[in-house]
């Protein structure tokens, strides 16, 4: 069993821990489900479990932390549209609630010894090889966990993660299957092309085929529909000069810092296991045995690599590393933190198994001083007053917006400055302009139409608007003279790639019935041959090799087939089928290779088949 786990950890474990790390778990909302609940805040309910607005909103701001975190310096607030975060959010939400109740139903489970089996072997909580309590504890708070929720949501991630192997990993592919898929993959085919390229000087335009363009197309030549908004803008940088630290209250800061550092103990342990194959007997028969021949002056360590069955740690003479409260179960924990020096524990029964555990050595924490961590608790301190003035300004501007005719005298509330965008269109502009949310207020009914002030936009987590129609330009229909030029090009463009069409289409039918010699140039143009190519051939347009390998096989050697691929500059490029070449059986490791891609490619189709019905039985309410 534990070698089960340990084997999964270096797959769907092991980048579970890292996606939650990496991406805050932000998509499917991870961190909402230790937020409380209550009916009358109901977002939704799935086969009568309930996702509360909390937890909705919660999802939302993960989301959302998520793109930023993810683009960086390429950040565009334009993505930040509330309506597509939230269904994104619940969408995610319900997902997962229909995955647990899956695994609960297919009665998956995982012990507390599995969990920090996981825990302890995960690389992000390591420090130089080793687990790191503080390297733990630092990473669960920057995600906003404390340890008991880091494991809950840990236990359900995994839950999951087992429901998928179970699923997935489950997918069955048959040897004639593979032979297909490798005879197909692998064939390759013998072509020629012939480029009848476009010509656009041929192509003579009059004035009224381009009048007639410009009137048929008329809707394609108007100005852009435009506004001008006015706008304020609420910054939270600009209230850090607002606030000060009081002595007070640095000194508890400080003291609740260093309240979180704890003793860290290295222990080491050798497991028998009790599971499907040992008994309880015949484990705690096996560990008493080997607790005698400790007694007898036999090594720990070497015992560890002999008897222990976790593989995670036996090989190492059982040494666990370094780790504080709350990691290990609470029965192996208690026992750990009642050792002496290089003592031995009796037989301690966790849900895994029997251990002996020994204490290798106790780190007594390093408590820094107030001076060291003065400016990181003043910075943290002012920041949480900041936020909290940021919040209150937000509620006052949005309020004084609403109330009144214009940003006059919201500006003026807030000592803010009214400032006024360059004109842009629905696909946004420059500046806030680039904000989708901005461009959606600015045309909305409520901003556009009835001359409303909009509600607060944020920008970014540190920035917040509110703003208003200075000028609608509509759209104008734009003056021949001005398009001119473009149209001219469109239907040169056009004209030519129809004409190389109609003679590609006549040399195709010439070279069918035998009028024209298959490797006789045209208009100087030479037939180019290319000889087994693959599907992933270099040096070949990837729209002609796609052609290519849908046109059917040739009825014989001196029968080839022929396509056609218009190209993005108009020409015309003519496609000959000489040859299919079979491929040779597929070696024994490439059968392998082909088996373990079309079992993962059947295996993830199982898996979002079964998602499906899990959503097609369940009852499922949005609020």
């Amino acid at each position: 069993m534990l070698q089960n786990i340990r084997d999964n950890s270096q797959g769907w474990i092991a980048k579970t821990i890292i996606g939650v790390i990496v991406a805050l778990m932000a998509l499917t909302g991870f961190d909402a489900i230790f937020q409380a609940t209550t009916h009358k805040n109901e977002a939704a309910k799935v086969n009568g479990e309930e996702i509360s607005q909390n937890e909705l909103s919660q999802a939302v701001d993960m989301q959302r932390r998520q793109l930023m975190q993810q683009l960086g310096k390429d950040f565009d607030a334009s993505l930040l549209d509330e309506k597509m975060l939230r269904e994104s959010a619940l969408k995610g939400l319900i997902d997962r609630k229909l995955l647990l109740q899956g695994a609960e139903q297919a009665k998956f489970a995982f012990s507390e010894a599995a969990l920090d089996q996981v825990i302890l072997q995960t690389p992000e909580f390591q420090v130089d090889g080793k687990f790191s309590s503080e390297r733990f504890d630092q990473v669960i708070r920057q995600l906003g966990y404390s340890r008991m929720q880091f494991r809950q949501m840990l236990a359900q991630e995994m839950l999951i993660g087992q429901l998928r192997a179970g699923v997935a990993g489950s997918g069955f592919v048959t040897d004639a299957e593979v032979l297909a898929f490798a005879r197909l993959e692998k064939q390759t085919r013998d072509f020629a092309t012939l480029n009848v390229k476009a010509d656009p000087a041929a192509v003579k335009l009059t004035d009224d085929e381009v009048k007639a363009y410009y009137d048929e197309h008329a809707k394609e030549f108007m100005t852009p529909d435009q506004v001008i908004i006015d706008y304020v803008e609420l910054k939270k940088s600009s209230f850090f000069d607002q606030v000060a630290v009081k002595d007070e209250d640095l000194q508890a800061a400080y003291q609740k810092e260093i309240a979180n550092l704890s003793e860290q103990r290295r222990a080491a342990h050798i497991l028998i296991e009790v599971n499907d194959k040992t008994t309880e007997a015949q484990a705690k028969a096996k560990i008493d045995e080997v607790q005698a021949r400790l007694a007898k002056g036999e090594k720990f360590e070497a015992l560890a690599k002999e008897f222990s069955q976790d593989p995670g740690s036996a090989n190492n003479g059982g040494d666990l590393g370094y780790a504080g409260p709350g990691v290990y179960d609470p029965a192996f924990e208690k026992a750990l933190y009642s050792l002496s020096k290089d003592q031995v524990s009796e037989p301690i029964r966790t849900d895994f198994g029997y251990h002996l555990i020994k204490l290798l050595g106790v780190e007594a924490p390093e408590v820094p001083t107030l001076a060291s961590l003065k400016d990181k608790l003043t910075r943290e301190l002012k920041a949480a007053q900041v936020e909290q003035r940021f919040v209150e300004a937000t509620k006052q501007l949005e309020d004084s917006a609403f109330e009144a005719s214009d940003l006059a005298q919201p500006a003026a509330d807030l000592k803010l400055t009214v400032h006024t965008s360059k004109p842009f269109g629905r696909e946004g502009g420059e500046g806030v302009a680039a904000n989708r949310a901005v461009v959606t207020a600015a045309f909305s009914t409520e901003v556009i139409d009835e001359g409303a002030n909009s509600t607060a936009i944020e920008l970014d987590p540190e920035t917040v608007i509110v703003l208003r129609s200075k000028e609608h330009l509509k759209p104008a229909q734009l003056p021949l003279e001005s398009v001119n030029a473009a149209i001219r090009t469109q239907l040169t463009k056009e004209h030519a790639s129809a004409a190389a069409k109609t003679k590609a289409e006549k040399l195709i039918a010439d070279l069918r019935d035998g009028k024209a010699p298959l490797d006789k140039a045209v208009d100087g143009q030479n037939w180019k041959a290319t000889e087994a190519a693959t599907r992933g051939q270099e040096g070949v347009d990837p729209a002609v090799l796609q052609a290519l390998f849908r046109m059917p096989k040739p009825a014989a050697k001196d029968k080839p087939t022929f396509t056609s691929v218009t190209l993005a500059d108009g020409s015309l490029m003519i496609v000959r089928l000489n040859g299919v070449n079979e491929a040779a059986a597929p070696t024994d490791e490439e059968k392998v290779q082909y088996r373990r891609f079309l079992a993962s490619r059947e295996g993830q189709q199982d898996f979002a088949a079964y998602r499906k019905q899990l959503e097609a039985q369940a009852e499922i309410k949005r609020f």
